[in-house]
């Protein structure tokens, strides 16, 4: 399935990549395989509030990547069923334009209730498609307000997505899920109160810390393409800020004990689920603690 997916055959990169977000068995082993393979693809996290229109403004930026040569992944973070556990609002529907495209892969995946914006399997995933040879992975998170900070440790460049009118000048610089943008977007520009959420952004920008890139504020109308030019170039502009400043690498060792510390915490979940009736009847009945038997579980580990 491998060679196959690495070759481009679409139904086995959706048959591997659904054994690694599942976490099975012949994920661990797949994504195990792949990840000594990537450590190339350029990789863009996309957040903002619901609504805003990322899954739109993330097939404007499929068309600009595809542009240049190399294969392009989605990984859209949808929320879960509460039935089924799978994602429910399949953001490839909104980016049906490159159904007909073999170098574009696109995939829902289900976040199964974790907080942050992304899925626990989002790491692994992106592994593994980096592992397949895909030159760009953009990630679309869920749209869960300001909390959905992880992406930032998941990507190289993060956009945060916001419209115009989108809160007070206060609301805005307490935002903490801002503090996160190596670019902002203001999409559907062609509403009013543009012009006041971009001077928002710029004095927030202004009164916050120096540092050595500030976000450029890039007004978008994805629906008609306005602005995703723009868009484009400010990503690669901050990616060529990235090397020159020689911190790229630091980024990929921060998303690599990302990646890390979620497959620990992947594990122990796993670990607990397998405890027996008995052992929990024994933190039930005070005959044993929480903490005592988090140390057993991590040494047995």
């Amino acid at each position: 399935m491998i060679e196959a997916a690495q070759g481009g055959d679409q139904r086995a990169i959706a048959r591997l990549i659904s054994h690694v977000a599942d976490g099975d068995d012949s994920g661990r082993r797949i994504v195990g395989e792949l990840y000594r393979l990537g450590g190339n693809a350029k990789i863009t996290g996309v957040t903002g509030a619901p609504g805003t229109g990322k899954s739109t403004l993330v097939s404007g930026l499929i068309t600009s990547m595809r542009s240049e040569p190399g294969r392009v992944g989605v990984i859209a973070v949808d929320p879960s069923s509460p039935f089924s556990g799978g994602a429910i609002l399949g953001d490839r529907i909104r980016m049906g334009e490159h159904v007909d495209d073999p170098n574009v892969f696109i995939r829902s995946v289900a976040n199964r209730g974790h907080l942050g914006g992304i899925a626990s399997s989002t790491p692994a995933v992106v592994a593994a498609l980096d592992g397949l040879g895909f030159a760009e992975i953009v990630i679309e998170t869920v749209g869960v307000g300001q909390s959905e900070v992880e992406i930032a440790s998941a990507c190289d460049t993060t956009i945060v997505v916001v419209n115009p009118g989108w809160g007070d000048g206060i609301q805005t610089a307490k935002a903490g899920f801002l503090e996160i943008a190596d670019i902002f977007v203001v999409n559907k520009a062609d509403r009013p109160e543009v012009s006041a959420t971009i001077r928002d952004l710029e004095a927030m920008l202004d009164i916050g810390p120096t540092t050595p890139w500030r976000a450029p504020v890039v007004a978008t109308i994805a629906t008609e393409r306005s602005g995703l030019d723009d868009l484009w170039r400010s990503i690669n502009q901050h990616r060529a800020h990235l090397e020159a400043e020689g911190r790229m690498e630091q980024v990929r060792r921060d998303r690599a004990r990302h990646a890390l510390v979620g497959a620990l915490r992947d594990s122990i979940e796993h670990s607990v689920d397998a405890i027996g009736h008995e052992t929990i009847e024994d933190l039930v009945q005070r005959r044993n603690d929480p903490w005592t038997l988090a140390d057993r579980l991590l040494i047995e580990q």
